[in-house]
């Protein structure tokens, strides 16, 4: 290898490193265990966070389990929220699936994928306007 490679080594260890990572966590959340989701690790709420790039303004979402959710001008609607159980280490997965509607336009489709709230950067939108991001999984009577 020569010299002037070496800049480049170690980003070709860590990039499969992150790619085994990123499977093995989307591994255990599409996998889980049914007893997990019978002591409520299923969620029927996500809390999200929304900024709006041109306001600066942050604005939490509640968006229910299979019900679209409006923030500016995407809608934004989740198909499957899951936390840890407390004795675990924390993470909350949220399965989005984000479209953006604008008057005249046709629908764009803009993200359809796991975030995670520990690690936003993992898998993000990219938008001009709007980041989205997780916070939290909660039943619909609780607050957390």
């Amino acid at each position: 290898m020569s010299c002037r490679m070496l800049h480049l080594l170690p980003s070709l260890i860590l990039r499969p490193f992150a790619k085994a990572c990123l499977a093995a966590v989307l591994f255990m959340v599409v996998l889980t265990p049914p007893a997990l989701s019978q002591q409520g690790g299923e969620g029927q709420v996500a809390v999200l966070q929304g900024l709006d790039k041109i306001t600066a303004r942050i604005t939490t979402i509640d968006a229910p389990v299979g019900q679209p959710v409006r923030f500016g001008t995407l809608d934004i609607t989740v198909r499957r929220c899951h936390k840890r159980p407390p004795e675990e280490t924390p993470e909350t997965t949220v399965y989005l699936q984000i479209r953006e509607l604008r008057l005249g336009e046709r629908v764009q489709d803009l993200f359809a994928g796991w975030m995670f709230a520990s690690s936003p950067a993992v898998s993000s939108m990219e938008h001009p306007v709007y980041d989205v991001w997780v916070v939290d999984c909660k039943n619909s009577s609780s607050s957390g």
